[in-house]
């Protein structure tokens, strides 16, 4: 005979059940510091490193400026073709170019491990069934980020031409280290992040924040959206930056619509 004191083992086995992913708000902050910590000292490592490899890296960022320049005009003015240089005008402007650099290029590296604990964060409140989408998650962010890095470096010289000729000729062009660097990694980043927007939407409609019928009928205004944002958050305020960032972001907002309702049926067709 069962000894009533004692609860029934199919009470214990629901208990576990009940209780599996709930934590409490202590948890919760111990948690989120946890992740924190492990996503700074990830971005510090890249931060030594891109600093290591500081030259190369500076190299790289002020190459589209280089693509700009006539050749006849740096044999005209002194150097070597192919040479171009920034005017540098403060003592510590190349100090602050190369910190500046190496953080954010840091951050670029860091960018996996960093998606990853954000996603580890989230995990308890998904379901089981959701919970599958941790590497395809991590691994479409950082695609999605390169790919939005390698588009804004193409844009670039492009951007770079319009902006520096729409004043006519009465204006010599000879930028400065850092008002330059920062212009091209605001550039850089906001394409890296703007290509993180169906990563957002998705997660949203993961969360239960976002339905796919909110999405569908707010896409006239999702054209709107998209196009103020791009112009707010990229530096030049070009016409072929925004049109460059407005339309594969567009066509990311519609794949986040047909992911959405990819999701609904499956759940449909699990339900029946």
């Amino acid at each position: 005979m069962a000894d009533p004191t004692k609860p029934s083992t199919s009470s214990q086995s629901r208990v576990p059940a009940a209780d599996e992913g709930r934590m409490t708000l202590v948890e919760h902050l111990t948690e989120l510091r946890t992740r924190i910590i492990r996503a700074a000292i990830a971005i510090a490592v890249g931060f030594v490193i891109c600093w290591w490899k500081g030259p190369d890296l500076l190299q790289f960022l002020v190459e589209p400026y280089c693509d700009t320049i006539d050749p006849e005009a740096i044999i005209a003015a002194g150097g070597k073709v192919g040479e171009c240089q920034l005017l540098v005008t403060e003592p510590t402007e190349q100090l602050n170019v190369r910190v500046t650099t190496a953080l954010y290029g840091g951050f670029s590296l860091a960018l996996p491990v960093v998606m990853w604990q954000l996603w580890r964060f989230i995990t308890p409140g998904l379901y089981p069934h959701e919970k599958r989408y941790a590497l395809p998650f991590v691994f479409s962010s950082m695609l999605l980020f390169c790919l939005g890095v390698g588009l804004s470096y193409w844009s670039l010289p492009r951007a770079l031409v319009f902006l520096t000729e729409i004043g006519g000729l009465d204006f010599a062009v000879n930028f400065r280290p850092q008002p330059y660097l920062t212009f091209v990694i605001k550039m850089l980043v906001a394409f890296g992040l703007g290509f993180q927007f169906p990563i957002v939407l998705i997660f949203m409609q993961l969360a239960g924040i976002l339905s796919v019928d909110a999405l569908k009928s707010g896409r006239r205004y999702a054209i709107v959206g998209i196009v103020v944002l791009v112009a707010v958050v990229t530096p030049s305020g070009d016409p072929i930056t925004l049109l460059v960032l407005s339309v594969p972001m567009y066509i990311f907002y519609e794949c986040a619509i047909l992911f959405g309702v990819l999701r609904a049926r499956r759940q449909k067709a699990v339900a029946t």
